[in-house]
């Protein structure tokens, strides 16, 4: 890498490692029970908590959006984490001071070595242009430009952004704590995403290993035994375990990579591989990597390699670093000591709590105080708050995993159903993090329509195709899409080999009692067993439910690929967590039953039919990001990592006016320049620069505005203000946008051949000149 590319590299480290510094202690005190304190999760917790301070901040108009706001913040946020250090008990500030420095030290070492890697990559492509970049980097430089929150749209004003935006507010926060350039750090967050990806993903790993390792029975023998296991295998296998994490949430493909070994079919009409001809010699075959998210007819079906390769900085792709960090907070949860309360204990403290708070129904709120519990359920609302506004759909995803995890802690405690709290606590709690999320993402939803038009239900019966719509549910006439077996397997067959092997080995540990009672099934297995169950239930879930219904959006052909879309690139990373600790978890349990004296034949065969297929699927998954990333990127062409240098070759003189725009105008006043559709390189302008035009991209408008209606009468106007020679006319419109700039380049001038440049010169004046383009400013 370049020098000067590398150094950006090190200031955008310094920023997350500085915030990471400043949130350990309350980050310490979330993950006590965690093997590595969830060293990396407190740069995640602080990017989410700072961010979203200064955008409530913004929202109330109480301070403007500056880094003199950031840093305020930030102070606070050092203020609060010293006092917790301080507080805390010593062997807390042992943790931070001395006892886990190494493994600190190790997951940094990790951290930067992926982000310098994705850095490397990007920097070979680093052009922020094609598919829905222009929507992303407009995001993000019209947060950048806002005074207060919401933002602007700047393809829509005078209204603000009608998306999921948090996680581009996010990104602009950290673009002026760094004080990078918006064209770089669009490039350098994509590396912190996987980064952040990678390192997530392995301390959740790392953590669910030593949790089951903490509790094997190997382990139990004798305490000589034990504290030799836990000073050696532990840790090592635990690293594995967390390296494989780490490795398939965001690196891995899906079982498609098997087409390189046969001829290619054609892209729109896929075909099982065995019914083409096997091609070993011509290995690639002209594979093409998209096609493993666009296999299933008229759907998407991405995972995380695949955002992180055509670089799109979309909601469900930010959003990715704060899915991790709540896994981690429920895993945390349900690993918490407060699970040996046994029912007994846990009658008496409701018995005690109500005599305390006068037979309140609500007098057990002092179980918040076992395990930092009713801390961790407002994190836990908070987060889900965080993705709502990031990417919707994330937050209803997991608070379905929380809800399901809170109704086992509660079962587990009441030891029963029957208990009769457990319904009443149980409702309580899940009903906390619903409100609580609810009122957390308030600043977001007062100003944001949502733009789902029902909830359409596939293969519905002819007699409610009649009627058409009940409610919230649509009845559509053709549209009866389902999803083959056989593509299905291939996208998810990778992991259902782990599932389905883990659940044929855990099934003799599930002996259900006579009596029946559902928590000492739980208990006769490990606790990360059991979360990994909770994990596979839910992926399972979101799988199959793009096959029965769908959210309905404006693309009538694609009607249930976004649905698709969203549910099961969160499927991919949960089932990417739980393959890599079965797979791990096999290969140590068989390695101890082959170890015994009296081994059985069958067991060692399965080992090596279970390690060979094992073995077999990670190569195929493994391979999908050579490929990918080789078709994207020219590895031999390095670039560096500003992403709008591409503009320079393609409209020189309009590159430079977008420089000297960014470098001389402040605020947000509200440009004009040429309309064209969605995934074209118009709205260039309003994209590089933050500024609010009268329209850009129409159909993304269309999306968000919820009908077509509103944004088409725009593209008529845009082209009467260019073209038109009448100037009380033209002023009319000038008025009713507030038109502050004109821009004429070259996209202008082809799109209106008929532009009739005269009347800007009365109306204004050329503040900028290149060539054949120029800025006017519009006279007040």
């Amino acid at each position: 890498m370049e020098l000067i590319d590398i150094l950006y590299v090190i200031k955008w480290w310094l920023v997350f490692f500085v915030i990471g510094l400043i949130f350990l202690p309350l980050t310490v005190r979330i993950f006590s029970n965690f093997f590595d304190k969830g060293y990396i999760f407190a740069r995640i917790l602080g990017m989410a908590l700072i961010s979203y301070v200064v955008f409530v901040l913004g929202v109330l108009k109480l301070l403007p959006f500056t880094t003199q706001t950031i840093l305020f913040v930030t102070g606070i946020s050092i203020a609060i984490n010293i006092f917790i250090f301080l507080k805390d008990t010593p062997s807390r500030r042992s943790i931070l001071i001395k006892s886990s420095w190494k493994l600190f030290f190790f997951e940094e070492i990790i951290f930067i070595s992926t982000l310098f890697f994705w850095s490397y990559i990007r920097a070979h492509e680093p052009s922020i242009h094609g598919l829905e970049k222009y929507m992303d980097f407009g995001f993000v430089n019209s947060i950048i430009r806002s005074e207060h929150f919401p933002p602007r749209d700047m393809w829509f004003t005078p209204h603000s952004i009608n998306y999921y935006y948090f996680g581009h507010l996010v990104t602009a926060v950290l673009t002026k704590l760094s004080g990078i350039p918006s064209s770089i750090t669009y490039n350098l967050m994509l590396s912190a995403i996987f980064a952040l990806t990678f390192t997530g993903a392995f301390s959740i790993g790392l953590n669910l290993f030593n949790t089951f390792l903490a509790t094997t029975e190997a382990q139990k023998k004798n305490e000589t035994q034990k504290n030799k296991f836990s000073a050696s295998r532990i840790f090592s296998v635990s690293v594995v375990a967390g390296l494989l994490s780490g490795f398939l949430a965001s690196m891995a493909g899906n079982l498609h990579a098997i087409y390189t070994f046969f001829k290619p079919y054609v892209n729109e009409n896929p075909v099982p591989f065995w019914q083409l001809a096997f091609s070993f010699n011509t290995f690639p075959n002209s594979y093409w990597y998209p096609n493993a998210t666009r296999f299933i007819h008229n759907t998407i079906h991405e995972f995380p390699i695949y955002s992180f390769v055509v670089s799109d900085l979309h909601g469900h792709f930010l959003d990715i670093p704060f899915v991790l960090f709540t896994i981690a907070i429920l895993l945390s949860l349900i690993n918490s000591k407060h699970e040996a309360r046994n029912p007994k204990q846990y009658q008496n403290a409701n018995v005690q709590n109500s005599k305390r708070f006068g037979n309140s129904n609500f007098g057990y709120l002092n179980l918040f105080r076992i395990s930092n519990l009713g801390f961790r359920i407002l994190l836990l609302a908070f987060m889900l708050a965080i993705m709502y506004m990031t990417n919707a759909w994330d937050g209803i995803i997991y608070f379905l995993l929380t809800a399901i995890v809170i109704v086992y802690i509660k079962l587990r405690l009441a030891g029963s159903i029957k208990n009769k709290n457990y319904i009443l606590h149980t409702t309580y709690y899940i009903l906390l993090v619903l409100i609580g999320s609810i009122l957390f993402s308030l600043p977001f939803s007062i100003n944001f329509k949502p733009f789902a038009s029902g909830i359409g239900v596939l293969c519905a019966p002819e007699f409610l195709t009649n009627i058409g719509k009940l409610g919230p549910f649509l009845f559509e006439k053709d549209h009866c899409l389902r999803s083959p077996i056989w593509q299905l397997a291939i996208l998810y067959g990778f992991f259902y080999f782990f599932v389905i092997v883990f659940i044929v080995s855990i099934l003799p540990k599930i002996k259900m009692p006579q009596n029946k009672r559902l928590t000492l099934v739980f208990k006769s297995l490990a606790i990360s067993d059991i979360f990994i169950l909770f994990l596979i239930i839910l992926s399972t879930l979101l799988i199959i439910i793009p096959e029965f219904i769908y959210v309905k959006d404006i693309y009538p052909g694609h009607y249930r690929a976004n649905t698709m879309f969203k549910l099961v690139y969160q499927s991919f990373i949960m089932l990417s967590i739980a393959s890599a600790y079965i797979a791990v978890r096999l290969i140590s349990n068989f390695k101890y039953q082959i170890s015994k004296t009296q081994i059985k034949n069958k067991i060692f065969n399965f080992y090596y039919v279970y390690l060979i297929f094992a073995i077999l699927f990670l190569i195929l998954v493994m391979i999908y990001p050579y490929f990918a990333i080789n078709s994207y990127y020219n590895l031999r062409t390095y670039q560096g990592l500003d992403g709008i240098k591409y503009l320079k070759p393609l409209y020189p003189t309009d590159y430079e006016g977008i420089l000297w725009i960014n470098k001389n105008i402040k605020g947000q006043p509200v440009i004009l320049e040429a309309q064209g559709d969605s995934y074209t390189d118009y709205a260039r302008i309003s994209s590089n620069t933050g500024l609010p035009t009268v329209l850009g991209w129409t159909v993304h408008e269309w999306l968000w505005r919820g009908t077509y209606d509103i944004p088409s009468p725009r593209i008529p106007e845009v082209q009467t203000l260019y073209e038109i020679e009448d100037i009380q006319d033209t002023k009319k419109l000038i008025d009713k946008y507030n038109l502050q700039l004109v821009f004429i380049g070259d996209l202008e001038r082809k799109k209106y051949p008929k532009l009739n440049e005269e009347k800007f010169k009365t109306l204004g004046k050329v503040i900028y000149q290149n060539g054949d383009t120029k800025i006017y400013k519009i006279s007040n």
